[in-house]
């Protein structure tokens, strides 16, 4: 891979892994409830469940749900779903000790699972593999299998570290935000984000 090739990769990486979308939303969320531990848990489920779509991908997944209406509405509509479950959750949450009783919580797997329902990350990995992974510089690439393990790497950490950024400001938000009905504004916040992008999702 050309120095112009990784410099493009990790502008798109950044790009992509950085503006808000519904994992950001979700770790923001976890760390203003539960605090930074906890979300964790959820920032390293991410990064590991891009891997695995990416490798899915590589592997021709990725053009199969894409090149089939069925499957692709499948995809959307299952997002979909479980973002509105979770945003009904969220918004439903006005104190931090309600936070257990309402079950605002994502374990490990259902982070990793989650990913196979976004129908974005479906979309990027195409964008990855077929710009970065089975082509580079305008022709077909003579190394597919080390580009992708630079693509899912790179991938990796930067999934983690804006996961983990967005948490770290929710959980320097969570004692100010238990004053009052702050809590409650901002988890409803959040779940609008989340709504939003339901929508997007299906209507994409």
């Amino acid at each position: 891979m050309s120095t112009a090739e990784f410099t493009a990769l990790l502008l798109f990486c950044t790009a992509m892994s950085f503006s808000p979308g519904p994992n950001t939303t979700l770790s923001t969320a976890l760390a203003a409830n539960h605090g930074l531990r906890r979300a964790l848990r959820f920032c390293l489920a991410v990064p590991t469940g891009w891997t695995l779509l990416m490798v899915a991908t590589g592997l021709g997944l990725g053009t199969l749900i894409a090149g089939a209406p069925v499957l692709r509405w499948a995809v959307q509509l299952a997002g979909a779903g479980y973002m509105v479950w979770l945003a009904s959750k969220l918004a439903c949450t006005g104190q931090l000790a309600e936070v257990n009783r309402s079950r605002l919580e994502i374990t490990f797997l259902q982070g990793v699972g989650m990913q196979f329902l976004n129908i974005k990350a479906w979309m990027l990995a195409l964008t990855l593999s077929a710009g970065w992974v089975v082509n580079g510089a305008g022709k077909p690439a003579a190394n597919p299998d080390e580009r992708l393990l630079i693509v899912c790497v790179l991938m990796a950490l930067f999934a983690f570290s804006s996961n983990f950024s967005y948490a770290l400001v929710g959980s320097l938000l969570r004692q100010w935000l238990a004053q009052g009905q702050r809590l409650l504004w901002f988890n409803r916040s959040l779940a609008l984000v989340l709504l939003v992008t339901a929508a997007w999702m299906v209507i994409a």
